[in-house]
């Protein structure tokens, strides 16, 4: 992700079709040796132009600011190999669901495709803002063409597709090189806790490590984790995964309030005494401006963090070590616990006067050659998410092949978010008491409480017959190790 302006969406037909042969030849050069064999793209970019007739025909598509270096390569070979125009609709990330849900409600037609982040497609689902695409997937898709997606489980809900996967974005771990292989520090540590500095494989470890590098007599801190209102709840539920127990029984009784839920939100507020100050006030594109200064010891972030951290402009450029997200000692060993948070996903709006041909630019867009063009741009959203993505040249450069490397590793074992119907209430309501405990009006244990009545009403306006069966559905969505280590307290 990145706030950086984009001059993509105007490129020439020559640079972006050359930009697409040189994608395919370096994915696949056997394949594209045999012309007589047409890509996945231009067989989409024919059914496009049989489907238009020769009209003149415009897709309307809503995507958050910031993703238009992604997509506007991808726009203009649309353009060139069918006719057919796209009309870019910006808005803040956070608005995408409100837009959709608006022409939903409303019945206009604003939009033909859309860009939601992938945890919202739940809920639009469930207000009838998105349509279904299974039906066009069975038509138009090759077989195994969404294996080649590494993480697609919120593609589909309740039974069917609803979208393409466009952005792997893994919560992942930053370290300050210098901090952590400093052999001075590491004999301090060493000395001081009777182990090694090192990236750690626990949360425990990750706190006790934040304390060691806190030093704000030195001008040093040791962490920069989220501590606004929309990003804690994230942090929160892998720390209380880690420690061992589902978020709700096979009954849909929520188990936050337990004591490892308590136990995992007073961690969290001590740890936050070992985070720079500025943190509980910083949003996403100040937190990546603020880590890069290079004073602070550990970040969290995702790929887009890594785009601009690893800018030839950034401060903390190679300086920087990867790790993934800390677990815990479950069945007595450390177990990562990879999350899969935030990612965009390309949809069809319910009200779209040409669905099809809405649903055949998400595919083009989704193919391999189109994917990796849009993921390689530096100043855009888009992280990797196909295999094909982590040879890629020009991907390897924006991202450097230490840290795709932990990225694919996390995409591949990544629990997922609460990919139930309304996701968003559950977790508005999880950020709003994580946030009074954190700045002590609750405690932690009624924090959690008041959490856990409100899921409970949350789960009853859902029809809990409907959410027992999505969340039995999500479960059985998760990793097998980390499935087999989480239990049931009830």
């Amino acid at each position: 992700m990145s706030n950086k302006p984009s001059t993509h969406g105007h490129l020439s037909r020559r640079s972006v079709l050359a930009g697409v042969t040189a994608s395919t030849a370096f994915l696949n050069p056997l394949q594209t040796a045999r012309a007589s064999e047409p890509l996945l793209h231009d067989i989409v970019a024919e059914h496009v132009r049989a489907l238009a007739g020769g009209k003149n025909l415009k897709l309307r598509l809503l995507l958050p600011r910031g993703a238009r270096a992604n997509v506007g390569p991808v726009i203009t070979a649309f353009r060139e190999m069918t006719g057919v125009e796209v009309l870019l609709h910006e808005a803040d990330f956070d608005e995408i669901n409100t837009e959709l849900y608006l022409d939903a409600l409303t019945g206009t037609d604003t939009y033909d495709v859309a860009l939601p982040a992938t945890f919202g497609v739940p809920d639009l689902v469930a207000s009838g803002a998105i349509l279904p695409i299974s039906q066009y997937a069975d038509r138009y898709e090759p077989a195994g063409f969404r294996d080649g997606i590494i993480f697609s489980v919120g593609d589909t809900f309740d039974g069917k597709i609803y979208g393409f996967q466009a952005d792997g974005d893994a919560y992942t771990m930053f370290y300050h090189k210098g901090m952590l292989e400093d052999s001075q520090e590491q004999a301090r540590y060493s000395d001081r806790y009777g182990r090694a500095l090192k990236i750690p494989d626990t949360w425990e470890e990750l706190d006790r490590q934040m304390d060691f590098f806190n030093r704000p007599d030195e001008g040093k801190w040791g962490g920069l984790l989220f501590r606004t209102p929309n990003y804690l709840a994230w942090e929160w539920w892998i720390r209380f995964h880690a420690k061992g127990v589902w978020p709700f029984s096979t009954e849909m009784t929520p188990q936050v309030a337990s004591d490892e839920g308590v136990e995992a939100l007073e961690e969290m507020i001590r740890a936050t005494a070992h985070l720079a100050p500025e943190a509980s006030r910083l949003g996403l594109f100040e937190n990546w401006e603020r880590y890069s200064q290079g004073d602070v010891y550990c970040n969290i972030g995702w790929g887009g963090s890594q785009k601009h951290l690893n800018a030839t402009q950034s401060d903390i450029r190679n300086q920087m070590v990867y790790g993934p997200i800390p677990g815990g000692i479950l069945q007595g060993k450390p177990l990562a616990m990879p999350y899969f948070n935030w990612g965009w996903n390309y949809v069809v709006a319910s009200n779209s006067r040409q669905p099809e041909v809405a649903y055949l630019f998400c595919l083009f867009a989704s193919t391999p050659e189109m994917s990796t063009l849009a993921v390689r741009q530096k100043d855009g959203f888009f992280d990797p998410f196909r295999a094909e993505h982590y040879e890629d040249a020009g991907i390897k450069e924006a991202y450097t092949a230490e840290f795709l490397s932990v990225q694919r590793a996390s995409l591949e074992s990544a629990i997922p978010d609460l990919y139930l119907q309304n996701q968003g209430e559950y977790f508005r309501v999880l950020n709003e008491w994580l946030m009074r405990a954190l700045t002590g009006e609750v405690s932690p244990k009624n924090a959690l409480e008041r959490v856990s009545n409100r899921w409970w009403s949350i789960t009853n306006t859902s029809g809990q017959k409907n959410q027992k069966a999505r969340w039995a559905q999500l479960r059985a969505k998760y990793p097998k190790q980390i499935g087999l280590a989480l239990r049931d307290l009830s």
